[in-house]
């Protein structure tokens, strides 16, 4: 596939998805880069709107890294308990803010190999951090990972190939739009017949 074809189908996919004042991805609007990092380490395998609340009500109390590594765990357990797997979470976030905290002077780094080599965070979860903070990263979850083979840009199924592919695909300038658009209009329809129809004519632009 041609760059140019790809780039036309993001432009529809972005078109057909909701706007970012309409739908608030889970990286958004926070304060601080740890805020972001920390909220989007909460979002792995729980839905945007219910991480978000959660995530407010956390950093009310511990907003900063220094402030979150001395806090108990069974505070941040209470606090962050809606979101799925909270236990394992809990334990990643407050593990990882003491290493931030340790190895980084309180400051996130925005180095990927240093980024997931902190408790709790993947890959998918440090490029969508970095994509967020305008860093050329691509995440790669569930809704990038099917729209992105349902169209013909991967024929991977691993997160890793699937980053690559996309990354040989499209130039550097456009990779960190991708999985929020992507991300939107698998949110946007949410009826997986609905999702295919709008992805069967996508498919037809050239």
């Amino acid at each position: 596939m041609k760059e140019i074809t790809a780039i036309n189908q993001l432009k529809e996919l972005k078109r057909l998805g909701k706007k970012k004042n309409e739908l608030r991805l889970a990286a958004e609007s926070w304060n601080s880069p740890f805020q972001i990092l920390v909220s989007t380490m909460m979002s792995a395998r729980t839905r945007d709107e219910v991480t978000i609340p959660v995530a407010e009500q956390l950093f009310k109390n511990f907003p900063t890294a220094k402030k979150l590594s001395s806090a108990k765990i069974s505070k941040v357990e209470k606090l962050i308990r809606p979101v799925n797997f909270y236990k394992n979470k809990s334990r990643n976030i407050l593990n990882c803010s003491k290493e931030i905290c340790k190895r980084h002077k309180g400051k996130v780094p925005l180095d990927i190999e240093l980024l997931i080599s902190l408790p709790g965070v993947g890959r998918k979860t440090a490029n969508v951090f970095l994509s967020e903070l305008g860093v050329s990263a691509i995440g790669v979850d569930t809704h990038v990972n099917y729209v992105s083979n349902y169209l013909g840009w991967t024929k991977n199924k691993n997160p890793d190939k699937i980053e690559s592919d996309l990354q040989k695909l499209f130039t550097k300038k456009h990779w960190k739009k991708i999985n929020p658009i992507l991300v939107r209009f698998g949110k946007t329809h949410t009826s997986k017949r609905k999702k295919d129809e709008a992805l069967d004519k996508i498919k037809k632009i050239k």
